[in-house]
């Protein structure tokens, strides 16, 4: 996509993040060069990239600083080696970002989809997670059981639909070039039936350009997840956003995650949308986020809880 809503804006600027095992990221800023502007990180989700984000980042860029990267293997961010895909890597690279991306002290509504929420519950107790992340947002994402739980393959057994999935997420199958077919599976099995072909076209193009290895091997990773501990220590101010007609991750995942997050701001459902949330609904994404950063950042990067501590500092000094 290179013109219209779909399309990635250019950033402001570009970086690299370095993480733990020495793999670099793809780091991209947006917005205004104004150090006042309050920041948001978008982490977006499996075989996607940066440019998944593209209508939410117009949403947002104009009054915030808005940091994007690529997880690794996708977009630009290089794979690494079979042994680099894991949960405690999409923590790495995390944290990894939020260092290299915000200034010291800076903290930042944190945003993410499906893998990229995943990835928030995968750094719950990560220092560097808790001293930056003002609240979270957690779009079309879950826990744990994904296998089972997907209707992609809408067998009735639980177990049928784990074998099924599970092979399906560690699929090295080549998607192929980008054609009408390909496009009527693509909706079927992660957007809801309202998607307009433009949201489809750029979501086959995001998800077709992903390398298959990398896909299938961070679908190995999806295939086994449980991260519902990590859900229940995301000690921050979370909201949930899904849609109804998700099959990728069913509606009980959210949920679920809003009978174990520790604080909890409420599930936003979405009619008829699917997994895709961020390009199917872009508004109601960005105008949760907006919500997030209203009530828990001010524009100077710091939260509620930092005034109060530096109140109480100031009165018993």
């Amino acid at each position: 996509m290179t013109s219209g809503r779909y399309a990635p804006p250019a950033p402001r600027r570009e970086l690299t993040a370095t993480s733990a095992d020495g793999s670099r990221l793809h780091v991209e800023i947006h917005g205004p060069d104004d150090p006042g502007l309050p920041a948001v990180v978008l982490s977006h989700g499996w075989t996607c990239s940066t440019a998944f984000w593209a209508p939410v980042v117009r949403n947002l860029a104009a009054d915030h600083k808005v940091v994007l990267y690529d997880q690794r293997g996708h977009g630009r961010t290089p794979a690494t080696g079979p042994r680099g895909y894991s949960t405690t890597a999409l923590a790495d690279d995390l944290t990894a970002v939020l260092g290299a991306a915000l200034e010291p002290g800076e903290r930042a509504v944190l945003a993410g989809h499906s893998m990229g929420g995943m990835t928030m519950m995968a750094s719950a107790e990560r220092a560097e997670f808790r001293e930056r992340a003002a609240a979270v947002l957690l779009c079309s994402t879950g826990s744990a059981s994904l296998s089972a739980e997907a209707m992609v393959i809408p067998l009735r057994s639980p177990g049928g639909r784990r074998v099924a999935h599970r092979a399906v997420l560690g699929s090295r199958a080549p998607l192929g070039p980008v054609t009408a077919l390909a496009k009527r599976v693509l909706k079927y099995a992660t957007m809801g039936p309202a998607a307009t072909p433009e949201q489809v076209e750029a979501c086959a193009r995001i998800v077709h350009a992903c390398p298959v290895g990398v896909r299938s091997r961070w679908g190995k990773v999806l295939a086994d997840l449980e991260l519902t501990g990590g859900a229940a220590r995301l000690d921050v101010p979370t909201a949930v956003v899904a849609g109804t007609a998700d099959r990728l991750t069913p509606i009980v995942h959210s949920r679920r995650l809003a009978s174990v997050l520790p604080r909890f701001l409420g599930l936003t459902e979405l009619p008829g949308a699917g997994h895709m949330t961020p390009i199917e609904e872009p508004d109601a994404v960005a105008g949760r986020i907006r919500d997030l950063v209203r009530d828990h950042l001010r524009s100077d990067g710091k939260t509620a809880a930092d005034t109060a501590t530096a109140e109480a500092k100031e009165k018993t000094a």
